[in-house]
């Protein structure tokens, strides 16, 4: 009961441990996918979704794009 007891409480530990996204890395992230999205297409915006699971955090980025840059190459 004890060693269960113990592997609970380093679990806790372990979980409490991984810090959430603060404000200012969640604004960076979000201005370095707005950055990478833009070189591709033309954008209305770039959301960021972020949401702790049990075990790992999803992470979406979504955006709508009214246009597709395409690239050409020149001869």
């Amino acid at each position: 009961m004890k060693k269960e007891m113990t592997k609970l409480r380093l679990k806790k530990m372990l979980d409490d441990d991984k810090e959430e996204i603060n404000d200012a890395t969640r604004a960076a992230v979000l201005a370095e996918f707005t950055r990478i999205a833009k070189e591709y297409f033309e954008t209305e915006g770039v959301a960021l979704n972020i949401k702790k699971g049990k075990n790992c955090t999803d992470v979406a980025v979504s955006f709508k794009a009214t246009r597709v840059k395409n690239f050409t190459v020149l001869k």
